[in-house]
């Protein structure tokens, strides 16, 4: 199995990840923002692309005309054969015109670069694929700067090229150049190289039957804009027998994804997100149900990295899913989905940058989640945060689950819990706002574990018909806890103050509740304090309609003691 250096990280120590194995992980490394995607990518083979591939003699051009229905050139490096023109060597040679019905071969069989200068070119083709790379060293696709270029396969091939693809290589594969490309695979796939395939600028709009824009060693886009409009996925690297290639690469530049009845992205081993933009829509989005295929917006088999970027996936299936480490240590991550928003089946890590999701049905969940910086704010009609161990009755105790919020500001709403653990459930720093049930209490609630709930650090304030399900922590930072008589609508406003009338706190709600629960270290175990509603909110805004200090106004409701009663 592939492992990047923060995949090993976070399971330094463990048994081999294997089907059935029981294995205990480490607790995952939290890094700094932004590194983690550096560190995954060099992990990984490196990509063919190399800067002296994109500079060139124009003395040393090779012109070839296309002409309709043939093709002229003068170069020896370029065999015609009615519309079929192949290009026979390694060299640099412009295409200009059009072919109603012929097709662009290389078969190289020497060493060298291939380069292909499309200066305006359109080619169709009734039986097979319009440009295909039957053999070569290395190949690279120039767009001329300020052209468009069109390739066009048929729904039937009656000449095989595999993979089938309307542009279609067997040898490693980059596309650069300022103009513009739109391939359309009627038969299969749209781009597809049985190699590595880099996309580093170009105005690039695809769609294909089947999947987008595929490299089977690697798939790198690092410039320009690519559009995609796949029956399967939209981009793919389904590499097996390598274990530091089947990756995809995003790094400047901007994407949009659409993919019906496939993912998004997919990938064997990595998703590395190092920047650019990328807008992913899969299955028909959040508001569909997901079916039996997968229809994810970001797939990965080992690690899915975010540390730069901005991201909006809108799914039918899971948002972000990885069968091993999800980390997001940069970058503004927005998610829609009708199932998980961010699943990781061992580990989830969120360090830095944004995360927001709309819509889920469990937000984000892993067996083991460490929230240790960045804005986390989560919206899900079950549990907002999960923590949950393959295997292990989600009653009892999962001896290697937890949830850890040791930074940051998290901000959850759950339709059961707000952080739900099978595990431990660990707050020792940041800021939490976990929402819980607005319509069911007793077993449901804003804070929820099966292990072991401690609060050491941070501002906490927990709410829903039950503000904790979890027995509350006989040590660590005080906390004060309060369930009022009958529901409270949303919009209330809660404030906590000191029995002189000095405020601590204040909290606007955004749904129903009636438990309230404050942990903060301003609180003393055993001291007297005061619960009043209504007024308004004053002083620090810490995020999730919590406000620290500020001016007290409302009217009493109650007096509790810090460190004693439920919520």
């Amino acid at each position: 199995m592939h492992r990047s250096p923060v995949l090993t990280a976070a399971l330094a120590g463990a048994l081999a990840l294997v089907p059935g194995a029981a294995a205990r992980a480490a607790d995952p490394v939290v890094l700094a923002a932004g590194p983690a995607a550096a560190q995954a990518l060099a992990a990984n083979a490196p990509d063919h692309d190399d800067p002296a591939d994109h500079v060139w003699s124009e003395s040393a051009v090779a012109a070839v005309t296309l002409t309709g229905s043939g093709a002229t050139s003068t170069s020896s490096g370029v065999s015609i054969s009615g519309s079929t023109v192949t290009v026979t060597a390694a060299g640099t040679y412009r295409f200009t015109g059009s072919l109603t019905n012929g097709r662009i071969v290389v078969n190289s069989t020497g060493a060298g670069l291939v380069r292909l200068i499309l200066n305006g070119v359109t080619v169709a083709n009734s039986g097979t694929a319009p440009l295909s790379v039957v053999a070569a060293d290395e190949v690279m696709v120039v767009l001329a700067d300020g052209t468009a270029n069109r390739l066009t396969d048929p729904a039937t091939y009656t000449t095989a090229v595999n993979p089938s693809a309307a542009l279609s290589s067997a040898a490693d594969l980059t596309i650069t150049g300022a103009g513009a490309l739109t391939v359309t695979g009627n038969a299969a796939d749209g781009i597809a190289s049985d190699d590595g395939l880099v996309i580093d600028s170009g105005t690039i709009t695809v769609t294909a039957k089947d999947d987008g824009v595929r490299g089977q060693d690697y798939v790198v886009h690092t410039g320009g804009t690519l559009g995609v409009t796949a029956g399967g996925d939209a981009i793919k690297s389904d590499e097996t027998t390598d274990a530091t290639e089947g990756y995809v690469y995003l790094a400047g530049g901007a994407r949009t994804l659409t993919a019906p009845a496939g993912d998004g992205i997919s990938a064997t081993t990595d998703i590395i997100v190092a920047g650019g933009s990328l807008t992913a829509t899969t299955g028909g989005g959040s508001t569909t149900a997901p079916g039996t295929t997968s229809t994810k917006a970001v797939k990965a088999d080992v690690s899915v990295v975010v540390s730069d970027g901005q991201l909006n996936l809108n799914a039918s299936d899971d948002g972000i899913n990885s069968n091993n480490l999800i980390t997001v240590d940069g970058g503004t991550l927005t998610v829609a989905s009708g199932d998980d928003a961010v699943h990781a089946d061992t580990a989830l890590t969120v360090s830095a940058g944004t995360v927001t999701v709309t819509r889920s049905y469990e937000g984000l969940e892993a067996m083991r989640t460490t929230l240790a910086g960045g804005i986390v704010t989560v919206t899900a009609t079950d549990d907002a945060v999960n923590a949950a161990e393959e295997g292990v009755n989600e009653m009892q105790v999962a001896p290697n689950a937890f949830i850890k919020v040791t930074g940051g500001t998290v901000t959850v709403s759950g339709g059961t819990d707000g952080l739900d653990s099978n595990g431990i459930l660990a707050i020792s720093g940041g800021t939490v706002i976990a929402n819980g049930s607005p319509t069911r209490g007793g077993g449901e609630g804003g804070l929820d574990s099966n292990g072991a709930l401690t609060m050491t650090g941070g501002s906490i304030l927990a709410t829903g018909l039950t503000a904790s399900t979890s027995a509350l922590p006989s040590g660590g930072q005080a906390w004060v806890a309060y369930s009022f008589s009958a529901n409270q609508p949303a919009g209330t406003i809660v404030h906590l103050a000191t029995a002189s009338g000095t405020q601590l706190a204040s909290f606007r709600s955004t749904r129903v509740l009636k438990g309230v629960l404050f942990d903060l270290s301003s609180l003393t175990r055993g001291t007297s304090y005061r619960i009043y509603t209504g007024g308004s909110v004053s002083g620090t805004d810490a995020g999730g309609g919590l406000y620290l200090g500020g001016t007290l106004s409302g009217t009493q409701v109650a007096s509790v003691t810090a460190g004693s009663g439920r919520a």
